[in-house]
C-alpha cells in the first residue's frame, strides 16, 4: 500500500490496471481486483473523467462547483478540504486538512483510523472558532462531505458550499500539492512506527509548512505571512 501511494503521487492518472502492471514489473504478485480493493481502502482514485456509474445517497444533497472562473485573491474567501492516506510501518491512518486557497495556509488538520464524518465536523467547528468563516467551502463529493452533519454545519454559519464533480480535481490542486510535499518531505523519510508517532510528525511538518517553508507561488513568502498580512486587524495571529 505504501508503494501504491508513492506511485499514485507520481502517476495520479494511473488506474488499477496500470498500477498492477507497474507493480508486477517490480516483482509484486497482485491482480487488478486486489489492486482496486487496496486503492478503495486507501481512498485514492485515478485522475480522469469517469462515467457516472454510482447512485447518490437519496438523503445527501449534491452542490455545484462555485470555483469555475472565480478569482481568489484574499484569505478566507475560499477554504478547500481533502483526505489522504498516511502509511506507517504497520497499518495506516487518514489525514484530513482545511486549507486557505489564497495563502495556501493549513488552518486545521485531523488524523483518524476510520473515514467517518465526526472528525471532519470537529475540525470545521474549531477552524471557524479560531479564524471566522470563509465565503465558500470547497470539497469533493465524498460521503463525509455530503453528509447532513457536515453540510448542515456549513449552512448554519452561512457558508456557501462548493463541491467538485467528476473531472473537477483541479479545484483542489493546492491540497494535492500539499499531500505531495508532506509525503516526500516528512512521511516517507520517517516511516512512523505507531499511530502515536504520526501526530507528532504531521504537527512538526505543518508548522514547517506554514511558518518556514517558502512558496514560489507566493513570491518566496510563507503561508503564515500571506495569510496574516491580508487579514483585518481584528483577527489576532495564532
Amino acid at each position: 500500500m505504501r508503494r501504491i501511494d508513492e506511485l499514485h503521487l507520481q502517476f495520479p492518472f494511473a488506474g488499477a490496471r496500470m498500477l498492477r502492471d507497474v507493480l508486477r514489473r517490480e516483482g509484486y504478485e497482485v491482480g487488478r481486483r486486489h489492486m482496486a480493493n487496496l486503492m478503495r481502502r486507501m481512498g485514492i482514485t485515478a485522475v480522469y473523467c469517469m462515467p457516472r456509474t454510482r447512485q447518490r445517497h437519496p438523503a445527501h444533497r449534491m452542490y455545484p462547483s462555485l470555483l469555475r472562473q472565480l478569482t481568489i485573491t484574499r484569505p478566507n474567501h475560499v477554504w478547500v478540504s481533502d483526505i489522504t492516506y498516511i502509511p506507517m510501518r504497520r497499518g495506516f491512518v487518514y489525514l484530513w486538512v482545511i486549507l486557505d486557497w489564497a495563502s495556501r495556509r493549513v488552518l486545521a488538520w485531523r488524523l483518524s483510523n476510520t473515514l467517518t464524518t465526526d472528525f471532519c465536523v470537529d475540525a470545521v467547528q474549531e477552524t471557524i472558532t479560531r479564524y471566522g468563516t470563509p465565503e465558500i467551502f470547497n470539497t469533493d463529493q465524498g460521503c463525509q462531505f455530503t453528509s447532513q452533519e457536515f453540510t448542515g454545519l456549513l449552512n448554519d454559519h452561512g457558508i456557501q458550499i462548493s463541491m467538485d464533480g467528476t473531472g473537477r480535481w483541479r479545484n483542489n490542486v493546492f491540497v494535492e500539492w500539499l499531500w505531495r510535499s508532506l509525503k516526500y518531505e516528512e512521511v516517507y523519510l520517517h516511516a512512523y512506527e505507531t499511530v502515536a508517532d504520526a501526530p507528532q510528525g504531521v504537527a512538526r511538518y505543518m508548522t514547517f509548512y506554514n511558518q518556514i517553508r517558502p512558496h514560489r507561488a507566493l513570491d518566496g513568502r510563507t503561508p503564515d505571512c500571506v495569510y496574516w498580512e491580508s487579514l483585518p486587524a481584528r483577527f489576532p495571529a495564532v
